[in-house]
């Protein structure tokens, strides 16, 4: 079966718009969480976020789409066009039915919703339905970057809170493999308004801290929660014949294995599905867990949560046999945006031989059994990668990237 190859990447994250600009702060391990400052947040658990402070849309897009769409669909639409900029497409190589678009959604575009909501609440109550706006919007960034870019494929829109953006590139796979030569996938996410802000904090697992270098410490012993951010990755997937015939000079690497797995019912006393996820993707992958280098974790920064994703890893590699880093402590939870992150960030270590460290984490219990990347940048040979996303209420999503050359 032919190759499905990883041609472009657009990154638009906190402290790191385009993927050179983030790659570089990651490595440094700048923090990009600071207090909210575009709205109050009195009241709120945290007033801490991972914000793009640097984004203008104005600068990226025409007026027409400023006006059209919120700060999310804004983000994904930009992200887009640089990764398609990556991959070089040019107009006409590829027919508009030969190419799709495939992405995550978790927030719902809190932000355009509620504006949405004050208007036709002035208009009578009778005419407001949130739920009917909230199922729009979860496809609303396919549809731009499909309307955009004239992708008139197969297309899809997922929804699976934190691990969703992974599962978008499993669906963009399978759209790969049954023909369509070319899909934009991944997942950006935004939901920094007074709304979505608050939503985001219903689970109870956000951070209380008030000091932003402590605040989200994956496995480390402090650990105390989360903090919401936005931003996210799209890539460009295209099928290994598909990108010699038009002349790809170079690819970022292959997503070579992705599967995804449910937590039991609480309570059942049954194994959380992280373990079987990793072991599926791997094996799909034509892998075992000797061959991965490195381990990009979910790292929820919940104790608890933690727990179970070092015995997760434990279980599948041994103790400490995997340097194991999560380079989202720096920029926050991005939700369905943080998966696709994460292997943005993968194929730019695997590009590089050298992996971010876990920002702010600095002691990780005995009893957890890893080699947390901390402190700097860690230089090493990674080939191949394997990469973690959690969704609340169960889901579990691995993926599997590694090296290729043309």
């Amino acid at each position: 079966m032919s190759s499905t190859l990883i041609t472009g990447i657009g990154v638009a994250a906190p402290g790191g718009l385009g993927a050179e600009e983030y790659w570089q702060a990651a490595l440094a391990g700048r923090g990009a969480i600071a207090e909210v400052t575009a709205f109050s947040t009195e009241g709120c658990l945290t007033g801490l976020a991972g914000q793009i402070a640097d984004f203008e849309a104005k600068e990226h897009l025409p007026s027409t789409l400023r006006t059209q769409t919120d700060r999310s669909t804004q983000l994904a639409l930009v992200a887009a066009g640089w990764a398609l900029q990556d991959a070089a497409l040019q107009p006409g190589q590829l027919a508009d039915y030969g190419m799709g678009v495939v992405t995550s959604n978790a927030l719902g575009g809190f932000d355009f919703t509620h504006r949405e909501f004050r208007k036709l609440w002035r208009q009578g109550p009778q005419y407001v339905s949130v739920y009917e706006s909230f199922a729009w919007f979860y496809a609303v960034n396919t549809g731009q970057i499909s309307i955009r870019h004239g992708m008139r494929g197969p297309s899809a829109a997922l929804v699976a809170e934190q691990a969703g953006g992974l599962d978008a590139l499993g669906h963009a796979r399978r759209t790969v493999r049954r023909g369509t030569g070319l899909v934009v996938s991944g997942g950006i996410d935004s939901a920094l308004d007074p709304w979505g802000f608050v939503a985001q904090q219903v689970p109870g697992r956000t951070s209380t801290a008030t000091d932003p270098a402590r605040a989200y410490l994956p496995f480390d012993r402090a650990a105390r929660g989360s903090v919401p951010g936005e931003g996210g990755a799209l890539l460009v997937l295209e099928d290994e014949a598909v990108a010699r015939k038009r002349g790809v000079g170079r690819v970022h690497g292959e997503l070579a294995g992705y599967a995804a797995t449910f937590d039991p019912a609480p309570g059942s006393g049954g194994e959380p599905g992280l373990r079987r996820a990793a072991e599926l993707a791997l094996a799909d992958a034509g892998v075992g867990p000797e061959q991965v280098d490195a381990v990009f974790a979910d790292g929820a920064g919940v104790p608890e949560l933690d727990r179970v994703e070092a015995e997760a890893i434990g279980r599948l590699f041994g103790a400490r046999a995997v340097p194991v880093t999560a380079p989202k402590s720096r920029t926050g939870r991005l939700y369905s945006g943080g998966g696709p992150l994460d292997v943005a960030t993968a194929l730019l270590a695997i590009r590089d031989g050298v992996l971010p460290p876990t920002t702010g984490t600095t002691e990780v219990p005995e009893e957890y059994g890893l080699d947390v990347v901390r402190g700097d940048a860690r230089e090493l040979p990674v080939r191949t990668a394997l990469v973690l996303a959690r969704g609340h209420r169960g889901f579990n999503s691995a993926v599997v990237v590694r090296g290729f050359a043309l």
